[in-house]
């Protein structure tokens, strides 16, 4: 294993490890390590994973001690206790190192989950409950709603649940009619509906509002379903710096039911702060594809909470009531597997209603999650799916001649449109993505290159900075412009005001909102983005473009992501080697979450 550690990784280790002489050398590197790794998305240090062996660091050869030499080693450091104390690094149960806070947002996390999962089932009258599932959940020509009907029973019968599918599998079509089964068996409750992202919830509340007139259900009911959306942070009652929330375990938030969408984009910290601010009794519903990326930020929460390839799992009653009420049958948990606490509340939704069972992109993406690179690389080059295209990415120097087309063709319809509405719509429909920020195939090389094919397709005035046209993102959180990180406007004149140059952005409300372009926070131009930040939206045509050599950043989770973005068509440029091997990596993340759930 070789790391590379950064300044502050040494400053931080120093710091903390006073002594010096050999134990103290071994004690530095190991906080080093930890330092690093959470940097780079861990929540701790697994002791057993390097306890006796050999890592490298800036390019020295270090042999670590054995586990119990190893642990003693951290023991005597002052700065490091155990759970339970209140130490600056938490050893726990001898085999993982954390800083204190990501401790505790585990530990928090955990007992939440611990807690609602041990409540006390609610009882519901059967006859009545069979008749709204059939109502609620009708399944559409050649397709089943079994795996919708049995989530909607265990969110009547758990107070906690996650919602896992693919693309296309219905998760948010699911949630908004267990909404409407939990307001017909219980009776008016206060629901709140989040996602991670501004533009995630406006996409959350675009779904709600266009299906809930198609609900069979009395309009009483519809009307008490909410269709107003939210970042978690504002949920939360975040600060301006986002440090601290309003709501939190002692002021918890009022609602009886918290759902919150594409959760595998939520980090540790803040899936612990909004876990504690859910009252005791309350539900809190995690819905999101468990193959996606993790968040950028410390963490692959929903993934370790799913077990991260382990099938669900669900006691013989449950069973039994899922095959009384639905007709179908589900398999039982082995004998002593039905007392995990996750035990029916985990459903995982298989059956897609996007994409036809042998079409390209979920043939496509079912391959790169399995980990066959060879089969999902024949499946981008395979004519037969007119889904999928398959492109050689070109040397650097032939990057912008080989895209023009393409981006003419992409985005020439928006740079055309005659409204800020319609340039916002059509702009959604295409993208390009990429794996990283910097180089030649990365966010800041391709929209360089995308401007100079736009400018000198006369599409774009590259003389301006604000030309008609620019799509800008906001990249970070501005609490008083209502602007947040991810947030994508398109610069276009005010045609209903002074004629000036404002930036459109969709508004959570519905419709759209202008802003000046001096009271913007910080933004970067986004013709290219990075799959990270695409995670949330989905766009009728996709170029995902990877770099021409193997690359640390490209990973199966990020080739799933890209693909899964695209409703109707995905173009990759890559070279067939690189991204096998890309196939083959899957990103791993250290934390005690999983084993704290899954015994």
């Amino acid at each position: 294993m070789a790391y590379e550690l950064t300044p502050l990784d040494r400053h931080f280790a120093d710091f903390i490890v006073r002594e010096g002489g050999g134990k103290g050398k071994t004690a530095k590197t190991v906080v080093a390590l930890l330092s690093h790794l959470v940097g780079k998305g861990h929540i701790c240090l697994n002791l057993t994973a390097v306890a006796g062996s050999e890592v490298m660091i800036d390019n020295n050869r270090i042999r670590l001690p054995e586990g119990k030499e190893l642990q003693d080693v951290l023991t005597a450091i002052p700065a490091v206790g155990v759970p339970g104390e209140f130490r600056p690094l938490i050893l726990a149960a001898g085999e993982r190192l954390y800083l204190y806070r990501y401790w505790k947002y585990e530990r928090d996390l955990v007992e939440v989950i611990l807690k609602k999962t041990a409540l006390p089932e609610p009882k519901h009258e059967e006859a009545l409950l069979a008749d709204d599932l059939r109502r609620l959940f009708p399944s559409p020509a050649g397709k089943s709603s079994a795996g919708q009907k049995i989530a909607a029973l265990a969110a009547l019968r758990k107070r906690f649940l996650v919602v896992s599918g693919g693309p296309g599998t219905g998760k948010t079509a699911t949630v908004i009619r267990i909404m409407a089964l939990l307001l017909s068996r219980e009776g008016p409750l206060r629901m709140a509906l989040a996602a991670p992202t501004g533009k995630a919830a406006m996409r959350l509340r675009e779904a709600v509002l266009a299906m809930k007139s198609t609900l069979a259900c009395e309009d009483v009911i519809k009307a008490q379903i909410p269709h107003d959306t939210t970042t978690i942070h504002r949920l939360l009652g975040a600060t301006r710096d986002a440090t601290r929330v309003r709501y939190n375990q002692g002021h918890p938030l009022p609602h009886e039911v918290v759902i919150i969408d594409e959760a595998s984009m939520v980090a540790l910290p803040l899936m612990a702060k909004l876990a504690v601010a859910v009252k005791p009794d309350s539900r809190l519903i995690l819905m999101g594809d468990k193959n996606q990326l993790a968040s950028v930020e410390a963490g692959a929460v929903l993934g370790d909470i799913c077990g991260e390839g382990r099938a669900e799992i669900f006691s013989p009653t449950f069973s039994a009531l899922c095959e009384r009420l639905t007709g179908g049958k589900i398999a039982v948990a082995a004998s002593g597997r039905d007392k995990y606490p996750l035990c029916d509340s985990l459903v995982f939704l298989k059956e897609n209603y996007r994409f036809p069972a042998d079409g390209g992109i979920g043939a496509a993406a079912s391959a790169v999650n399995d980990g066959n690179g060879r089969e999902a690389v024949a499946i981008f080059k395979d004519k037969a799916y007119p889904e999928i295209a398959w492109h050689e990415t070109p040397p650097p120097e032939r990057l912008r001649k080989s895209i023009a087309a393409e981006v003419i063709a992409g985005y020439g319809p928006y740079l055309r449109a005659g409204t800020p509405e319609e340039a916002l719509r059509l702009f959604d429909t295409f993208r390009f993505l990429c794996a990283m920020n910097e180089g030649p195939y990365g966010v800041a090389g391709l929209n360089g290159a995308i401007e100079r094919i736009l400018a000198a397709a006369d599409l774009i005035d590259l003389q301006k900075r604000w030309y008609q046209g620019r799509p800008v993102m906001i990249t970070v959180n501005d609490y008083n412009m209502e602007l947040f990180n991810g947030d994508v406007g398109i610069t276009f004149p005010d045609l209903t005001g002074d004629g000036k140059i404002r930036v459109f952005f969709p508004s959570p409300a519905g419709g759209i909102r202008k802003v000046s372009p001096l009271r913007l926070p910080a933004h970067e131009t986004v013709y290219a983005m990075t799959i990270h930040k695409s995670q949330g939206s989905e766009y009728d045509r996709i170029h995902m473009i990877f770099p021409d050599n193997d690359s640390e950043f490209v990973t199966r989770e990020l080739i799933y992501t890209g693909i899964t973005r695209a409703k109707e068509k995905v173009d990759i440029w890559g070279t067939e080697e690189a991204l096998v091997k890309a196939i083959a990596k899957k990103t791993e993340r250290s934390s005690g979450l999983r084993a704290a759930l899954w015994p």
